[in-house]
C-alpha cells in the first residue's frame, strides 16, 4: 500500500479512483459476448462455457437430483451456520416492508401506492475463484419475503462442470428452483435476452467482476432493469490510535483476498498507525490461502493521513466506499457524519466479515464510488410501486379548475379539454 501524508483536495480525484480495464477493450469484448448470446442462444452460452470455463456442458440447467444431492455433501456445521444466517437475513429484511396509506389531498381526492413484486428476476452468483453461497441467501431471501413468482440463478461452473454444493444448498434453502450453469457477461446476456433454457428476466441482481458489471450496464439500454453497479469489492477503514492494528490489518485483508481488481483504503490519523497496521498486514498476508490475489490488490491500494478530522471525513464521503469501517473511539458519534457508503461498521468489534454473512443486513452494495447515489439490495430492491387515484364528483369540482388553468398555461388543450367535459357535465 502506497502511503500520502495529508494530500491536498487537488488530488484526491487520483486517489479515489478504482483499478479498472481499459474500457475500450471491456466494452468491445463485453458487447461481442452480449450479440452472441443474443444471436445463438444456449449454443452461444456452451461455445463461451468452454472458451472461458474451459468445460463443455451438455446441459445447463441443474436438476433436482443435483440440488438434493448436494446437502449430503456439506457438514452440519455448515449448514447449521446458514440456517442461521438466513434467519437473520430474513429478520432484517421483514422489517422493510411497508404498509400503503390512503391519501387525501383534498376533499374527494385520493391518492394510495399499491407494492407489486417484481413477476421475474435474475440473481447472478459470482463462482469463479470463490463460491459466493452467501450472496444467493443476500438476494434469495428478500425476492422470496416480496412475492417474486419466479427466481432464476446463474452461476458458473467448477472445473468438473458442477455447481458448488454450498450453491445449491442455500439456493434450496431460499427456495430458488431454477439454477443454471452459466457466469460471466454470458450469463447476464442469458438473463437479459433468454434462450432455449432460460427466461428472459425483468431485472437482474447480483455483484460480479468488470465483464459482469459492465454487462448489465449495457443490457439496461435494451430495457432490462438491473439492481445496482456493483463490482469488484472495496473496503475504507477509518482509523485512529485505539484501533487494534491486527484488527484493521485483517479486516483489509478480508477485502483484498476476493481478486485482484478488488482495492482496499486506509485512512488514519496519523502515520504510525499506518505503519503498526502495514507490519500487520506483512505478518498476516503470507497465512492466507489466496494470498496472490490479496498482494495484486494492495499493489492499488491506499493509505491516507489527515490532521484535520473534518478533511478526513470529506476524503471518505468523497471515495464513498462500498464498506466503511470506523475503528475510533468516537466511531458512534462519526457515524451521522457519513453521507456516502454501501455499509457502515462501528468499531473495533464490527468487522466487515460480520456483514458479509450473517448480522441480517445485505451485503450487496454499490461500488465504485456508486454509494453517492445508490443504496444497497433491499426489499423495495424486489418491489415496483404503482400509484392509484380516486377523484369524486366533489373533488373534481374543487380539483379540475386547478387543472384546467394549469393546462392551459401549458397550451395542452386536450388535457384542460378532458377536464372540462365532465365539469359541464356536473353542472348540468
Amino acid at each position: 500500500m502506497r502511503t500520502y501524508i495529508n494530500p491536498p483536495e487537488t488530488e484526491w480525484r487520483e486517489l479515489i479512483k478504482r483499478p479498472q480495464l481499459e474500457l475500450d477493450f471491456l466494452d468491445g469484448a463485453v458487447r461481442n459476448i452480449l450479440h452472441r448470446v443474443r444471436k445463438s442462444g444456449d449454443d452461444a452460452l456452451r461455445e463461451l462455457t468452454l472458451q472461458f470455463d474451459k468445460v463443455a456442458l451438455t446441459e445447463l440447467m441443474i436438476n433436482d437430483d443435483e440440488v438434493n444431492a448436494a446437502s449430503a455433501m456439506l457438514p452440519d456445521s455448515l449448514k447449521d451456520a446458514m440456517k442461521v444466517a438466513a434467519l437473520n437475513i430474513e429478520s432484517f429484511h421483514a422489517q422493510q416492508r411497508r404498509e400503503s396509506n390512503t391519501v387525501e389531498t383534498m376533499p374527494g381526492v385520493q391518492c394510495w401506492r399499491k407494492a407489486v413484486p417484481i413477476e421475474r428476476v435474475g440473481i447472478y452468483i459470482p463462482g469463479g475463484t470463490a463460491p459466493l453461497f452467501s450472496t444467493v441467501l443476500m438476494l434469495g431471501i428478500p425476492a422470496r419475503l416480496a412475492g417474486c413468482r419466479e427466481i432464476i440463478l446463474t452461476t458458473p461452473p467448477n472445473s468438473n462442470g458442477s455447481v458448488h454444493p454450498a450453491i445449491l444448498f442455500a439456493a434450496q434453502l431460499v427456495g430458488i428452483t431454477k439454477i443454471v450453469k452459466v457466469g460471466g457477461a454470458q450469463a447476464i446476456g442469458a438473463l437479459a435476452y433468454g434462450t432455449q433454457t432460460i427466461p428472459a428476466v425483468y431485472k437482474i441482481f447480483g455483484p460480479g467482476n468488470q465483464f459482469v458489471t459492465r454487462a448489465k450496464q449495457m443490457v439496461m439500454e435494451d430495457g432490462v432493469a438491473i439492481d445496482i453497479p456493483a463490482g469488484p469489492s472495496e473496503v475504507l477503514v477509518f482509523a485512529d490510535e485505539s484501533a487494534n492494528p491486527t484488527f484493521v490489518a485483517a479486516d483489509l485483508l478480508s477485502q483484498a483476498e476476493h481478486g485482484e481488481d478488488s482495492q482496499v483504503m486506509l485512512v488514519a490519523s496519523r502515520e504510525d498507525i499506518i505503519r503498526a497496521i502495514q507490519k500487520e498486514i506483512d505478518r498476516l498476508l503470507p497465512t492466507l490461502p489466496r494470498k496472490e490475489f490479496a498482494q495484486k490488490a494492495l499493489i492499488h491500494s491506499r493509505a491516507v493521513t489527515f490532521d484535520r478530522l473534518d478533511k478526513a471525513l470529506r476524503f471518505i464521503n468523497a471515495y464513498a466506499p462500498e464498506h466503511l469501517i470506523i475503528n475510533r473511539r468516537d466511531a458512534t458519534d462519526l457515524a451521522d457524519q457519513i453521507n456516502n457508503a454501501g455499509s457502515v461498521f462501528l468499531g473495533n468489534y464490527s468487522p466487515e466479515a460480520v456483514g458479509d454473512y450473517a448480522s441480517g443486513t445485505n451485503h450487496t452494495l454499490p461500488t465504485n464510488g456508486y454509494a453517492r447515489a445508490y443504496a444497497g439490495i433491499s426489499l423495495e430492491s424486489y418491489l415496483k410501486y404503482i400509484t392509484f387515484q380516486r377523484i369524486t364528483e366533489e373533488g373534481l369540482r374543487r380539483i379540475g379548475p386547478i387543472v384546467n388553468e394549469l393546462a392551459s398555461a401549458e397550451a395542452l388543450e386536450g388535457h384542460r379539454l378532458a377536464v372540462e367535459v365532465r365539469l359541464r357535465e356536473l353542472t348540468t
